[in-house]
């Protein structure tokens, strides 16, 4: 019992009691209701652990550039010849670096799309199964009232 007398497990029962014609069998909408919560709730869940993930793996790929990037310069100091040997070793350490961050980027393209697609497939299950009990309910009605 609530704080103001009012219980809404109490008013559910009172109402699938009724069992009136026409009228949806209010337990049943009640539970769908709780399902279609539940779904909610882990699709956000799931939505939250990706967003999550993808920070993470967004800040790991960040530390790890800025150590490349380090040694970059160090090796660009170190190097010794003529101008073309240096503008080759140069062009090298862009191209590796140009090719992890498309490495990179499509890592977290990937986590962004894994994380959605299980939100989303968390979604659509508990859709359908909605629709399954919305055509149960009417088939049930309709049972009734002839």
């Amino acid at each position: 019992m609530t704080t103001h007398g009012f219980n809404p497990e109490e008013m559910m029962k009172a109402f699938a009691s009724m069992k009136m014609p026409g009228l949806p069998d209010f337990q049943a909408l009640a539970e769908a209701q709780k399902r279609n919560i539940e779904a909610l709730t882990t699709a956000n869940r799931l939505a939250m652990e990706g967003a999550q993930a993808v920070a993470r793996r967004n800040m790991e790929i960040m530390q790890q550039v800025m150590g490349e990037m380090s040694q970059a310069v160090q090796s660009l100091a170190t190097v010794e010849g003529p101008a073309n040997v240096k503008a080759a070793h140069q062009t090298d350490l862009m191209k590796t670096a140009y090719e992890r961050a498309v490495t990179n980027m499509h890592e977290i393209s990937e986590l962004i799309q894994k994380s959605n697609g299980e939100a989303v497939g968390v979604l659509n299950r508990r859709f359908a199964e909605a629709l399954e009990e919305v055509k149960g309910m009417v088939g049930k009605n309709e049972v009734s009232r002839t």
